[in-house]
């Protein structure tokens, strides 16, 4: 056993890592919690500085041959998780460093603009629609929210690792947009448009905002669509996640009409 102390200098620099993002940002580190989130981050081509283990929680194998591996006990990794029932692995990595120039789009690029979301659980959740549906970026604009903060990156299941996602500006999000010749959909209570009724075969990035708020007047006033979800009940918002799954699925559902019948 490498490491028994609660009070060791290094854990309780990992508790810093987890709390405080300043500290993050400082020694340029994130953490990743799971067998399954480092596993993802091991197919996209992460590797962690140092990899800890406590092989009384541990019930999976995980291996990363060029990283540092520390075995802890039950009681200090306890103390570095953030997880209720944690399952022993934990890594320490480099932050990923991702820009506007590194994104690549498709032929028919679909973006999400996720604009000042402010809770972990939402930005999470859509990285994982993302994911799911293959979007060619997020664009993380003036965020509320640490996109490399381990509950994002627990939200997302990982999902942070497979798609390109860059913290940025609004005014850079939209030159970005507008040079790669994508509309901006805003998403809004009050449009008059159903978002299942507009074309959404083109280049379209998806534009949301806070579920207090919504979008800021910027990316209102720079939209060339706005759209909204029918609201049946009391209540006039979704969350925010749960809408921009709703629209990237009715994308993907009017492409994929198009490309049958173009068969």
């Amino acid at each position: 056993m490498d490491i028994t102390s609660t009070q060791n200098p290094r854990i309780k620099h990992i508790v810093k890592l987890r709390e405080d993002k300043r500290q993050r940002q400082k020694d340029g580190l994130i953490l990743v919690e799971g067998w399954d989130e480092l596993t993802l981050a091991r197919e996209c081509g992460l590797v962690p500085q140092t990899l800890l283990t406590a092989p009384e929680l541990a019930s999976k194998p995980l291996a990363f041959p060029h990283a540092e591996t520390l075995t802890v006990s039950r009681a200090v990794f306890e103390k570095i998780s953030y997880r209720d029932n944690p399952d022993g692995w934990l890594g320490i990595f480099p932050t990923p460093k991702r820009s506007l120039e590194d994104l690549k789009l498709s032929e028919i690029p679909l973006v999400i603009v996720a604009e000042s979301v402010e809770k972990p659980g939402n930005l999470g959740a859509i990285l994982r629609t993302a994911d799911a549906a293959k979007v060619d970026a997020v664009l993380v604009c003036d965020p509320r929210v640490d996109l490399w903060s381990p509950n994002v990156i627990r939200a997302s299941r990982g999902a942070v690792f497979a798609v390109p996602a860059v913290e940025v500006d609004s005014p850079n999000a939209l030159d970005w947009l507008k040079s790669s010749e994508m509309r901006v959909l805003a998403a809004t209570p009050s449009a008059e448009k159903v978002y299942t009724d507009v074309n959404l075969r083109e280049p379209v990035a998806i534009a949301v905002g806070t579920e207090d708020e919504g979008l800021t007047d910027f990316w209102m006033q720079n939209a060339d669509l706005k759209v909204r979800i029918p609201m049946m009940g009391s209540v006039n918002s979704l969350n925010v996640s749960i809408a921009t799954a709703l629209i990237a699925y009715e994308v993907l559902r009017q492409r994929n009409e198009s490309a049958v019948a173009g068969k």
